[in-house]
């Protein structure tokens, strides 16, 4: 007669000696690739079991997708950090994690004053059957009519406040930072007036533009 399955217990929290770090539920972790080539993979713990004696623990994760892991691939406006909340979910060993990460809203992500090795973000949920996303749209910007990639710089028109690349307005980035105001041609077309502002003395890039450009550590 078959042995049935041993029984086990769900934990609230979990220490991980070989890191010296504490998990829970809703933790996000990096786990460790089957290839030590790739990149460790982005997961969401969303159990944590052992069995009666506390032992081979294993985690329940929700696995977060790097866009290259797509079926569409990585596109031009994913950011580096960038990761899509799938709706793969699998069972591994704790001992897998080699690291606690967070997982940023887009929102909170563009404002951290600087970005760490584990720090991450998520603005779609991906279907890893269909290949589809999530919202199935966001917001575009400039006039390449781009979703904004956090890493790439970008100067607001104080006019219609959509935000550009220098290279779509026919500027370097260093000309961008040197702006202390900027109108795109739309806004120069309506009202001439703007351009004494647009040609401003130059100023300091952290007090009078928000390049939309984050720092790293």
């Amino acid at each position: 007669m078959a042995k049935g399955k041993a029984p086990r217990r769900t934990l609230d929290s979990y220490t991980l000696r070989h890191i010296n770090k504490t998990i829970k539920a809703g933790d996000c972790v990096l786990m460790r690739p089957a290839e030590r080539s790739k990149p460790q993979y982005v997961a969401r713990i969303e159990r944590i079991e052992a069995d009666t004696r506390g032992g081979n623990v294993k985690v329940h994760v929700r696995w977060y997708y790097r866009p290259e892991e797509s079926i569409g691939g990585r596109r031009q406006f994913h950011g580096s950090k960038e990761v899509f909340l799938s709706d793969h979910y699998d069972v591994q060993s704790a001992d897998t994690i080699e690291a606690k990460c967070t997982v940023h809203s887009f929102k909170s992500y563009t404002k951290l004053d600087a970005v760490g090795n584990d720090d991450f973000f998520c603005r779609f949920e991906y279907n890893s059957a269909t290949g589809a996303f999530n919202p199935d749209r966001v917001a575009v910007y400039c006039k390449c009519e781009m979703p904004y990639n956090p890493d790439d710089l970008m100067v607001q028109c104080e006019g219609c406040s959509d935000w550009f690349h220098p290279a779509c307005i026919e500027m370097t980035a260093e000309e961008v930072k040197l702006l202390d105001h900027y109108f795109c041609e739309t806004c120069l077309s309506e009202d001439p007036k703007k351009l004494q502002n647009s040609l401003a003395s130059s100023v300091d890039l952290d007090t009078k533009v928000d390049a939309k450009k984050r720092r790293r550590r």
